[in-house]
């Protein structure tokens, strides 16, 4: 599933190619792409048709266009496979096309969301006083948002008692982290997945989001990270961020710090990458984890 450096090379591209434009029509190909617009097909459709759309927005993993001269936003949900692509009007049909939207100042182009296993999706939603989606109203502020309060998620991390990639992944407590970037700073960090957050002191905590921080940037210097061709930009375009993973996908591997071979243990219906020997086991947690 794509995470901040993806769904940011997304928006960065729609400011580009849609903001700004009045949208002259709209085709719903496949149900299940608006089936979180509770009104239908139908409904999503005429809601759109007029409107202009105004600069794209993201919060962690979550991407909407704003509608210009109404409370409401398109919140676009890429799921695991979903793309928004600016294509050419005379391109082929793309096999998964789910939605196409035209715009009425600019003939040329149109925006098309192609999602191969339907798990994404667009829908219209209210915004809050503050210009979010009501739908994603409790999802906390992301690592890259100059808003972010390093000091609050400190001691949210103190109060919540879990362990620290359990909490990079809670959207409530900070957002836009997923598996490939929580084991990638915890890799930096020199952390492994289970430490327990009541141990982190205000200087770890720091230092663990300095590396969030890091490795963020230097996915959306690339264009984030593609396994396959179901991540791209509007473009149609692979980031390269996979060529310079450390430790996610690499298990059996020699880390290329210390030379110990990389572990994938289960977690969370997923998996966790780790350095047995960078990322020591917690000594609370050695019964836990077999050798």
């Amino acid at each position: 599933m794509p995470e901040l450096p993806e769904v940011e090379v997304v928006r960065r591209g729609l400011a580009r190619w849609v903001a700004h434009r009045t949208v002259a029509d709209a085709e719903v190909l496949h149900p299940r792409a608006v089936r979180r617009h509770l009104a239908g097909a139908d409904d999503f459709v005429h809601r759109l048709k007029g409107h202009r759309i105004g600069t794209p927005s993201r919060r962690g993993k979550y991407l909407w266009l704003p509608l210009e001269d109404t409370d409401q936003s398109i919140l676009a949900h890429l799921g695991m496979s979903g793309q928004l692509l600016v294509q050419p009007q005379t391109a082929p049909d793309e096999k998964h096309l789910r939605i196409r939207v035209r715009f009425a100042d600019d003939l040329a182009t149109e925006l098309r969301f192609v999602d191969q296993r339907t798990f994404g999706g667009l829908s219209l939603h209210d915004n809050t006083p503050a210009g979010l989606p009501d739908v994603i109203a409790h999802i906390a502020r992301d690592p890259l948002d100059p808003l972010f309060d390093d000091e609050a998620f400190h001691q949210a991390l103190r109060r919540k008692r879990t362990t620290i990639k359990r909490a990079l992944l809670d959207q409530s407590l900070i957002s836009g982290v997923g598996n490939i970037y929580a084991d990638e700073a915890l890799w930096r960090a020199r952390l492994h997945y289970e430490r327990p957050t009541s141990t982190f002191t205000r200087p770890r905590t720091a230092e663990l989001l300095g590396h969030v921080r890091d490795v963020m940037n230097a996915a959306l210097a690339v264009g984030g990270t593609s396994f396959d061709s179901l991540y791209v930009n509007v473009n149609g375009e692979s980031g390269y961020f996979s060529r310079e993973l450390n430790v996610y996908g690499r298990s059996d591997q020699a880390c290329i710090r210390c030379g110990t071979r990389i572990r994938r243990d289960p977690f969370m219906n997923r998996s966790s990458y780790f350095c047995p020997k960078c990322q020591p086991i917690p000594k609370s947690s050695r019964g836990r984890f077999p050798r």
